[in-house]
């Protein structure tokens, strides 16, 4: 395999699992806007709708590297279970820290405009994570790999059942 074939399938590895983890965020959403209070609603529903364009614009690049776009899972494991206001905004801060995780690997892996996207990506996740959390981590993206692998695709999120809790 020569080395731009090399490139290609990193970057092509790096955007599929960034549309895994984006199929992930839109589900959990769903979650999240059905147990968020009301003032936060509309801040939830704007997730969600920018998650799926995202989610969109990552399975036109995947088809544009002559890839097959990873298919969204029938449900996700939840990390926790979801009965109330306050467990969705953590959930939405988890929901966003593992794309930022994601979004670095694919700064990584790219170059050129996709560099540039997924650099907007992980900014605007970081920046989403802070404001359901209220903390800033020193490095988004980084700092939450340290003892997590679930930035990975695949990795903790798919559940064999269509149960939306934990």
């Amino acid at each position: 395999m020569s080395d731009g074939e090399k490139t290609k399938q990193a970057e092509l590895t790096a955007l599929q699992a960034a549309l895994a983890a984006e199929h992930a965020a839109v589900y959990g959403y769903g979650v999240v806007g059905g147990r968020i209070g009301a003032p936060r609603q509309g801040e939830a529903r704007s997730a969600y709708d920018a998650h799926r364009a995202a989610r969109d614009t990552l399975a036109r690049s995947v088809r544009d590297l002559g890839g097959d776009p990873v298919a969204a899972s029938p449900a996700y494991a939840l990390p926790f279970s979801v009965a109330d206001s306050s467990a969705a905004l953590r959930l939405a801060a988890q929901l966003e820290e593992r794309l930022a995780a994601v979004y670095a690997d694919l700064v990584r892996a790219t170059t050129g405009p996709r560099r540039t996207t997924a650099t907007a990506s992980l900014r605007e996740s970081a920046v989403r994570a802070v404001r359901w959390s209220g903390h800033t981590p020193t490095f988004p993206g980084l700092a939450e790999r340290t003892d997590d692998t679930t930035g990975h695709a695949g990795a903790g999120d798919t559940a064999p059942s269509a149960s939306p809790t934990a």
